[in-house]
């Protein structure tokens, strides 16, 4: 017989291995030597360089979660594939994937769009946890900056391991 799981302890093994797998990608990075941090873009950093000020609020619609490459003031918390960096998370990213594994209704996440690239205003852990279940959309509220100068391709993420 195969003893089964019940939430609580789904929830917890799923956020014990996002972190396995977020560690192991950064000690993989390391190891490789890579030059580039396995953070999260940061959205204010690509904004300034690009002297994009000007917002432009374009509604509700459906994004392709590969497209969302970075965060406006969490990037920290999760890595490049938005695993959870940080042990701090865990009590709201389990909260969201209980809520997910139940089949709940989640609110829009609320993301800025520079060129074909998307950043998370709101909603981090819920990008989270539809990355770590591979859910391909999500639905979000869009405002979208225009660049005065030429925008240079985001470094594409790579699935998560």
């Amino acid at each position: 017989m195969i003893p089964y799981m019940d939430l609580n302890e789904q929830v917890d093994a799923d956020f014990t291995r996002a972190r396995r797998r977020a560690r192991l990608r950064a000690l993989g990075a390391r190891i490789r030597r890579e030059h580039t941090p396995n953070r999260l873009l940061s959205f204010e950093d690509l904004r300034r360089e690009l002297a994009a000020n000007n917002r432009r609020h374009r509604g509700r619609r459906v994004v392709e979660v590969e497209q969302i490459v970075g965060s406006v003031g969490r990037w920290k918390d999760f890595d490049r594939s938005f695993l959870p960096a940080r042990a701090s998370v865990g009590q709201r990213w389990k909260r969201i994937d209980r809520a997910f594994q139940r089949g709940e209704d989640l609110p829009p996440v609320e993301l800025y769009e520079i060129g074909d690239s998307y950043f998370v205003v709101d909603g981090h852990h819920r990008v989270s946890v539809a990355r770590y279940h591979e859910v391909p959309t999500l639905e979000a509220a869009v405002a979208e900056f225009h660049p005065k100068l030429p925008a240079a391709p985001t470094p594409a993420t790579s699935k998560s391991a």
